[in-house]
């Protein structure tokens, strides 16, 4: 008897034959690789849940530091500016702009979960900073607002998400990385951390959070990386 077709099974055929698709493009078009990053998109909407959570790891669980690589775009480690802020805008009533310690005030949360990374490693850190949740609701974020967009210093890379994944109870602004500062080979002095997408739409070095009506793109989704980049 066929076993049951869960989920997970169900993600991991598309996932599978999107990765194919992808890896073998002779004889495929552009267009039938869109139809396929739609598929995929559509399996990993309908398995996502804002009530579904990634298993939270037990102190000890972190890989050691050489697991988890630092990555940015620009020419070298980029460092914050003395003027840094977080600007917080786009389809909110009462826009903001904060500081470091601002946001160290509002209430902190903790997150250890398995980080995965499009070029298939995974590693775990424990992290800490400010649900994006949390967040929203400072600002007010409009209902109709159904994207978020993330902005950095880090050579004007850049993201888009959608507002569900975006206001998810393990999506954080984490300002912290396994008890420490944040550093800046991590994106220090904040970044996107979640447990519900893959890495490259953790956007570090983060300088802007706006709310928006549409969807955009991003820096590696222009270039061909899958838009929606769920686990």
């Amino acid at each position: 008897m066929p076993s049951k077709l869960t989920r997970r099974r169900l993600l991991g055929a598309a996932v599978t034959g999107a990765v194919a698709a992808a890896c073998t493009r002779t004889g495929f078009g552009p267009g039938f690789l869109a139809r396929m990053g739609q598929w995929n998109e559509l399996v990993e909407r309908f398995t996502f849940g804002l009530d579904r959570l990634a298993p939270e790891l037990p102190p000890g669980a972190e890989t050691p530091a050489s697991a988890f690589p630092g990555y940015f775009i620009s020419s070298e480690i980029p460092v914050a500016p003395s003027s840094w802020a977080l600007k917080v805008g786009g389809m909110v009533p009462r826009p903001a702009t904060l500081s470091l310690e601002q946001l160290q005030r509002m209430p902190r949360t903790d997150l250890r979960v398995r980080h995965h990374c499009v070029e298939g490693w995974s590693a775990v850190a424990s992290w800490h900073g400010v649900r994006l949740s949390d967040l929203a609701e400072l600002v007010g974020a409009d209902a109709r607002a159904g994207y978020v967009e993330f902005r950095s210093f880090d050579s004007g890379y850049w993201s888009s998400w959608d507002r569900d994944s975006a206001l998810h109870p393990q999506t954080i602004l984490a300002y912290g990385m396994n008890g420490e500062p944040l550093g800046p080979d991590h994106g220090a002095p904040i970044r996107v951390y979640t447990a519900v997408k893959l890495g490259y739409k953790m956007v570090k070095y983060l300088t802007e959070v706006n709310f928006r009506l549409e969807r955009s793109g991003g820096y590696w989704e222009n270039q061909g990386y899958e838009w929606f980049g769920g686990i």
